[in-house]
């Protein structure tokens, strides 16, 4: 009898989430005499224990599966559901008694370092009670801070949209010029500051803007910080700085903490806000200069009209490659990319132990941060360039996008 597979989206969506269901799905349902059903869980992990999940094939008939290429957000429903360290609670047996109900033999997890997390637990779990279930991790993450992976779907899309945006910004920022003016840009970014790294591939040339760029890979100095833009101010009136939402002073205290108490989601990360705001306020109080602070938020993730054509590509293949490879007999694996040297840009698609990725943070290389901790170098902007590239036709009706949405 030929085992079910299944398909869960977890943590934070983005823009080619769903492009990488789409590879799994397309995949799995196209090697039919391989496979028996294909199921989504609805709302990942937590709502596939609550019994949550449906059909995929009919997605197929119906046309919408191509819809869900070009659609951000999660269709099936994410969550942020951290199952327990210890492999004898009692949440596992249940689980998988529930993968027996739906003769599971193949399970696909897409999501970031804490959805690898689960992979590995329910991998490892699997091992020591003997079960023949594959499970495979389908990387995706705007924060690209998952290792022993070249870069991951969703930070092409995301860094397109940063840079693209700061760009806009700075060419709005630039019609007055009779007044000295500091636009402050606040990027997501926890610990590893990847995105608004990619700020920088909005300059058309040297010495454009954004001028100041502050990652959270080094120590953030408010003095430090008051100095640079007002020597910046010397050079451009019209100044553009873009900040990690994370940067932190080096000692554990997040420059948003200096603002306000600061509250933890459910994996004990502290949710941050506010750092370009309390940077606006100090700008204003000692250099007495116009200033105002922009929060990009969650359009970084969820934009399509900024799909880059190579992450939506590399989504999908992603998904495909994950279905492959656990037809051929891996668990316990990560999906992951290896960039082949040479003046083209190319991945080979590989597969990674998932326990030497989970809880684990990849951060922009120290060498790649210049000018005393404020701007990134030519190496990033080589790394970045290739995986914005292309761009992608979302579907429209009535001059709006044409999402597909799950009944």
């Amino acid at each position: 009898m030929k085992k079910n597979v299944i398909v869960g989206q977890s943590g934070g969506p983005t823009a080619v989430i769903n492009a990488s269901l789409y590879g799994v799905v397309y995949e799995a349902l196209n090697r039919e005499d391989s496979f028996g059903t294909v199921y989504g869980m609805i709302n990942g992990i937590e709502g596939f224990l609550n019994g949550q999940v449906m059909d995929m094939e009919p997605l197929e008939l119906s046309g919408e599966l191509e819809l869900i290429k070009t659609t951000p957000g999660s269709y099936l429903g994410s969550c942020r559901y951290k199952l327990p360290e210890d492999l004898g609670d009692e949440v596992y047996g249940r689980l998988f008694d529930k993968f027996e109900e739906y003769n599971i033999g193949y399970f696909f997890y897409i999501g970031g370092n804490d959805s690898m997390d689960t992979v590995s637990k329910l991998s490892r779990y699997a091992e020591s009670v003997g079960s023949d279930i594959r499970f495979m991790g389908i990387p995706k993450t705007i924060d690209n801070d998952l290792v022993n992976t070249d870069h991951t779907p969703g930070f092409g899309s995301a860094a397109k949209y940063v840079a693209s945006t700061v760009r806009e910004i700075a060419v709005d920022a630039s019609v007055y010029d009779n007044k000295k003016s500091v636009t402050i840009v606040e990027i997501m970014g926890r610990h590893a500051g990847w995105l608004t790294a990619a700020s920088a591939l909005a300059r058309r040339e040297e010495g454009d803007n954004p001028l100041l760029i502050y990652l959270p890979e080094t120590a953030f100095d408010t003095e430090r910080f008051i100095s640079d833009v007002s020597l910046a101010l010397e050079k451009i009136s019209n100044l553009v700085v873009c900040i990690s939402e994370g940067i932190n002073d080096g000692n554990g205290t997040f420059i948003c903490e200096l603002a306000s108490d600061v509250g933890v989601d459910t994996f004990g990360h502290k949710m941050l806000t506010g750092s370009g705001k309390y940077l606006e306020n100090l700008v204003k109080e000692r250099l007495g200069v116009k200033v105002r602070s922009v929060e990009l938020n969650v359009c970084q993730r969820c934009s399509s009209a900024m799909l880059s054509a190579t992450d939506q590509k590399e989504a999908i293949a992603s998904g495909a490659y994950g279905v492959k490879c656990a037809l051929e007999g891996e668990s316990g694996k990560m999906v992951a990319f290896c960039r082949v040297p040479g003046e083209d840009y190319w991945v080979d698609y590989v597969t990674e132990d998932v326990n030497l990725i989970c809880n684990q943070e990849k951060a922009v290389p120290s060498e790649w941060i210049t000018e005393n901790g404020s701007d990134v170098g030519r190496e990033f902007i080589e790394y970045a360039l290739p995986l914005i590239q292309g761009k992608v036709n979302v579907p429209s009706k009535d001059g709006l996008p044409l999402f597909a949405y799950r009944k």
